[in-house]
């Protein structure tokens, strides 16, 4: 186990703990979690950077960490729709997006192809990230104008992840080419 899986490992530990605040409605559970998310979002930047520097890209982080980071922001997604804080709507868009691109992506492994993240995904991961610490906070640190911020950036987030699915598609267009096989 080294440095970059074991932060892939407490984000993993964190979310629970992040979900538990929600769900037992401490005094200020919304401050706890929102600084919950930050660390556990901060730790996903952190892993990939030491992983790469460090030349420490493992098997495990590799399925882990995105599986770590899709259960973190489901966990803030769902929590704040409950709060009626997101749409359900806006909801469903990012979980799809989300599911839709791990498919493809698996689609494309199975032909030897490699999607990596690109631009267009970290810009809508990075503006997702910080809408929903706004969120989080509900105010507490930002008042209204975080709580304007945090809703503006969950819409700009459902923007960029349509616009980045399509990206994708377009841009491994060839990944669905030269399927002469029936799918049962």
């Amino acid at each position: 186990m080294n440095v970059p899986n074991t932060l892939t490992v407490i984000r993993m530990i964190l979310i629970p703990v992040f979900v538990l605040l929600y769900c037992f409605q401490l005094e200020y559970w919304n401050l706890y979690a929102g600084i919950i998310f930050v660390a556990a979002s901060l730790t996903d930047l952190l892993d990939g950077y030491l992983a790469r520097k460090w030349n420490q890209v493992t098997t495990f982080g590799k399925f882990f960490d995105p599986i770590a980071d899709k259960l973190l922001v489901l966990a803030a997604l769902l929590i704040l729709m409950d709060c009626g804080m997101i749409a359900m709507w806006a909801v469903l868009v990012l979980l799809a997006r989300e599911f839709f691109i791990s498919g493809f992506r698996l689609v494309a492994v199975s032909k030897g192809i490699v999607i990596a993240a690109d631009m267009s995904g970290k810009i809508k991961t990075a503006v997702q990230m910080v809408s929903l610490a706004l969120l989080l906070f509900g105010g507490l640190l930002f008042g209204w104008f975080g709580l304007l911020l945090g809703q503006i950036g969950i819409y700009a987030s459902v923007a960029l992840s349509v616009y980045s699915c399509i990206a994708y598609l377009c841009k491994y267009k060839n990944v669905f080419h030269d399927d002469n096989q029936e799918v049962g």
